[in-house]
């Protein structure tokens, strides 16, 4: 027998939508079943859209020959499960939760859009909603990085709202990140003849030093501060509790505002490390994005959200980068707590879910 797509009903509650979308296990790389149900249920109730399947991203769109694009994304993949679904719903401290792997990051988000993708059929805008897969893995893998490259028509937008957790406030742009190694060589021999070899690990303590004491920029931009971070993530070396280890590396993280390129980053790791032996090299990078605040699309998203709603700069790495590499300016707004994304305790307040459903919806029909 064929397995059945399971069925999402957008006309139903927000939180009976998103428990239904968290409870379709979607791991990285075993997104097929949501999609299939994302995607049967806007072909079912979404018919002023058009839907596109690509791999296990689905696009709806309208065309309605407006004057502007607004594009909504969120992606469909969690991280690994923790003993933490099928969902469930809980009160604590006063304050009713569900309770799941990606109800935070970003099953709210994406049951969200797609209630809204349903719904918005007059909006005084066009719209692109992307549910796409393959975020929480190797930039190369997400699927955004494959459709930039072989339809960027379908990422084309005046404004892109990304449904990112943000506790239902809106984060301007995002940091850069770069992944770098940092590798220093000695020579082997005993431990209890260290005088002829050379400990590549002790070379590595001027690295730390200098990390340790490294003061971080607090770069404001359009009335965001970003601050920046600097760390050591990771240190290997050695092979054996008896040998003097000839080689070592530690593995260094720099988040950096958006105002700064992927190369000025990288010249200001170096300098901070300039004048030591040792080997760096750059593993991954990614450039931040602009808060993207002053397109009109934005000033309208911020006045319909209404002056209550907080505005502060995204401290982490988002696709917002894509769309800001683009040429779309972009925000993040969706419903959980960042610092809750991939906890085994991953929880979404239900006001949360109210209060970005109802807040796209204001922009929608404005």
């Amino acid at each position: 027998m064929p397995e059945m797509t399971p069925r999402l009903d957008p006309f139903s509650d927000i939180v009976d939508l998103t428990a239904a979308i968290v409870d379709i296990e979607s791991v990285s790389g075993n997104e097929r079943v949501l999609a299939d149900a994302v995607e049967d249920a806007l072909r079912t109730h979404a018919r002023h859209l058009e839907v596109i399947r690509d791999g296990d991203t689905v696009i709806a769109r309208t065309h309605r020959g407006l004057a502007q694009r607004v594009l909504l994304a969120g992606h469909l993949d969690t991280v690994p499960v923790a003993d933490n679904l099928p969902s469930s719903r809980r009160v604590r401290d006063g304050r009713e939760e569900l309770v799941g792997r990606g109800t935070c990051d970003m099953k709210g988000g994406v049951a969200v859009l797609l209630k809204l993708a349903v719904e918005a059929d007059a909006a005084g805008v066009d719209l692109t909603w992307i549910f796409y897969d393959h975020e929480e893995v190797a930039a190369a893998d997400n699927s955004l990085t494959r459709i930039a490259a072989e339809h960027p028509e379908y990422l084309a937008a005046d404004f892109a709202i990304l449904g990112e957790p943000t506790s239902a406030a809106v984060e301007g742009g995002c940091k850069g990140t770069m992944k770098l190694e940092v590798s220093a060589r000695g020579i082997a021999a005993h431990s209890a003849r260290d005088w002829v070899g050379d400990n590549a690990i002790h070379h590595l303590a001027p690295v730390l030093e200098r990390l340790s004491a490294y003061r971080a920029r607090r770069a404001v931009i359009d009335g965001l501060e970003y601050r920046e971070c600097l760390n050591a993530v990771a240190i290997s070396g050695g092979i054996a509790g008896n040998v003097i280890p000839d080689r070592a590396r530690v593995t260094v993280n720099y988040r950096f505002a958006p105002d700064t390129s992927v190369e000025q980053a990288e010249a200001h790791v170096r300098e901070v490390l300039a004048g030591l032996d040792l080997d760096i090299v750059v593993t991954d990078a990614a450039g931040g994005a602009l808060p993207g605040l002053e397109a009109e699309a934005a000033r309208g998203f911020l006045a319909a959200l209404g002056e209550d709603v907080p505005l502060a700069a995204k401290q982490g790495w988002t696709d917002v980068a894509r769309f800001a590499a683009l040429g779309v300016p972009a925000v993040n707004f969706g419903p959980g707590d960042a610092l809750l994304a991939h906890a085994d305790d991953e929880h979404v307040p239900l006001a949360d879910l109210e209060a970005a459903l109802e807040g796209l919806r204001r922009f929608l029909t404005a």
